[in-house]
């Protein structure tokens, strides 16, 4: 392995590497190669050290620096997203006192993601000092170099001996304390999910699904139908332009993870509701609400009124009612600690907490590195808070849906608990796992469980 790497246990990043402009490239591809590390290197210490979300700082790189074609850009992305993914590995070696600990990393990552730039990981390693031959990488079927997350650990575990890796350090370890798992299976499930990158998942609007699969097929979307949802489609894993989608610029298509659906079908308004969703965001779940009234009856007069502290999701919620062409969304934001909607008015209501996102870290790798236990620890009175005030809106006999995109008990079990210790009018009701069948009166959706997001959510009844 070489005397440069060493088994600090820090979440850091490598400051401690020299300039890797000092490394001399001679051949076309090592060129390519070290101008890709240059550039992903100063991406991941922007998102590290300044504690910025990666997509903003990848947005903001590639807007800038247009001379990007789509190969770059494909490259770095996926490869600095990539490194947040085994980060809890990575930074073993991170303070490595010279460039071949950034070139390891970054040959280590590409192989254990099995990427397709065969020509720039070869000068990656080659730069990196380290031999890389005996990886059991396969570029003929690089699905099956690496079948899941224990044999990546068994490969670095072999490449980088005497270093030692185990699969509990992909997360933070904080993140078992907030997000405990007993069974060795589930937890072992846990990470592997944690690993991998998502689907897109999306939704199809006044038209039917299997009409919309074919369309998207026909433009070389590998669009497939869920087992779980009539409406719900998976759009692979690819990057999409939506833009360049009809179904999409005519309201046919939203994106929406599965996880997330799952709020929309427990909360499952009747045609006529009339729902009241406290904290919409651009109102996702909003849509999903009024698409599952219309598709009950064409005729539907339910509505939805979507709040939020923030001005500019509820503008861009109201351009997507609009490109759906759905009636009976309105907005109404909260301006103080009033509700900004009747009392005891709806037959709904659903509260889609401020949360940890812990839930969405598929998507977002970058956020388990760069957040802190606090952000856990620090929701459940601002929670319990919205819940208690939103509860006011509902009418009786009504509904009251708690979510969050969180896998902390911290933030979900503990608030319902703690909100019904002093609600004695409001009663949990059981709900059906939708990917599992079984009954529950809280749900936590694992992101294992269908290749999801994780979220929870619990259905609560006013007498």
């Amino acid at each position: 392995m070489g005397d440069s790497l060493n088994s600090s246990q820090s979440n850091s990043t490598p400051k401690d590497l020299l300039s890797i402009t000092d490394v001399q490239a001679e051949t076309t591809s090592q060129k390519r190669a070290l101008s890709y590390a240059n550039t992903i290197y100063l991406l991941f210490h922007q998102v590290m050290d300044k504690q910025q979300p990666a997509d903003r700082v990848v947005g903001e790189y590639f807007r800038v620096n247009k001379k990007h074609g789509s190969k770059d850009r494909r490259v770095i992305r996926e490869s600095l997203f990539a490194m947040f993914r085994w980060w809890g590995w990575l930074n073993k070696f991170s303070d490595a006192q010279s460039s071949q600990a950034w070139f390891s990393m970054l040959t280590a990552t590409a192989t254990m993601e099995s990427h397709a730039w065969h020509d720039i990981i070869q000068a990656w390693g080659e730069f990196s000092g380290i031999d890389f031959s005996g990886s059991s990488y396969n570029q003929d079927a690089p699905s099956t170099a690496f079948p899941c997350v224990s044999s990546k650990c068994e490969w670095m575990n072999a490449q980088f001996a005497p270093l030692t890796f185990d699969t509990d350090e992909l997360v933070p370890g904080w993140f078992w304390q907030v997000c405990p798992i007993e069974d060795a299976a589930q937890r072992l499930a846990m990470v592997e999910s944690l690993s991998s990158r998502p689907p897109i998942w999306s939704r199809a609007q006044n038209i039917d699904t299997t009409t919309a699969i074919e369309q998207l097929n026909l433009v070389d979307v590998p669009a497939t139908a869920s087992d779980y949802f009539s409406d719900t489609i998976n759009l692979g894993h690819k990057s999409i332009n939506l833009n360049g989608l009809s179904l999409y610029k005519e309201g046919k298509l939203e994106i929406q993870d599965l996880g997330s659906q799952v709020i929309g079908h427990i909360c499952a308004p009747k045609e006529n509701d009339l729902w009241w969703d406290t904290c919409s965001g651009a109102g996702g779940k909003s849509l999903q609400l009024r698409s599952l009234m219309l598709q009950q009856s064409s005729q539907s007069t339910g509505s939805i009124i979507a709040s939020d502290i923030r001005r500019k999701p509820l503008e861009e919620l109201a351009k997507r009612a609009k490109r759906a062409g759905f009636k009976g969304i309105t907005v109404s934001p909260w301006k103080s600690d009033e509700l900004p909607v009747p009392h005891a008015h709806f037959d709904g209501v659903l509260v889609d907490a401020p949360c940890s996102c812990t839930g969405t870290w598929r998507r977002n790798p970058d956020m388990r590195w760069i957040d802190a236990v606090e952000v856990v620890q620090d929701k459940p009175e601002l929670q319990l808070d919205i819940l208690r005030r939103s509860s006011q809106a509902v009418k009786r006999g009504g509904t009251l849906v708690y979510a969050t995109c969180s896998l902390s008990p911290v933030e979900n079990e503990e608030v319902v608990n703690a909100f019904l210790a002093e609600q004695s009018e409001f009663t949990l009701e059981s709900i059906t796992h939708p990917f599992t069948g079984n009954e529950t009166e809280m749900l936590t959706v694992f992101p294992f469980e269908a290749d999801t997001d994780g979220m929870f959510v619990a259905r609560m009844r006013r007498s």
